[in-house]
């Protein structure tokens, strides 16, 4: 089993930045895959980012709508992936949840929420103009 631990979160102006962490437990063999998705009032929720872990390269995909803003990164070491999120605009407003698969999807392309076993409980962000 996988536990995900989302922290972060809050409320920024326009241009502001976040980082938020996901602190993972449970086997590493679990979570070849950590994603971010977010999910705004009224919409679906949708990948914004992902990140494989268990390959030398890191191998990161993006939403389209954040990439040159937001980085996916990972510590192994400390079983804890983030994501900074730069230039942050109201459009980024949504509770941001972290998920973690065993298969490798993320390796060719960014998985869908259909993708992903393992979710945390989310963390809010606010942006406001």
């Amino acid at each position: 089993q996988v536990q995900l631990v989302e922290s972060g979160g809050g409320s920024v102006q326009a241009g502001g930045s976040l980082r938020l962490s996901c602190a993972a437990s449970g086997r590493s063999s679990e979570r070849k895959c950590m994603g971010w998705f977010r999910q705004a009032p009224g919409k679906g929720r949708e990948g914004v980012a992902s990140i494989a872990t268990d390959i030398g390269s890191a191998t990161t995909y993006y939403d389209d709508s954040v990439k040159g803003r937001f980085t996916i990164s990972r510590d192994n070491a400390e079983n804890t992936v983030y994501l900074q999120m730069n230039s942050l605009e109201p459009e980024d407003t949504g509770m941001y949840y972290c998920a973690a698969d065993p298969a490798p999807a993320c390796r060719w392309r960014l998985p869908g929420s259909s993708d992903y076993k393992y979710w945390g409980q989310g963390t809010q962000v606010t942006v406001s103009s």
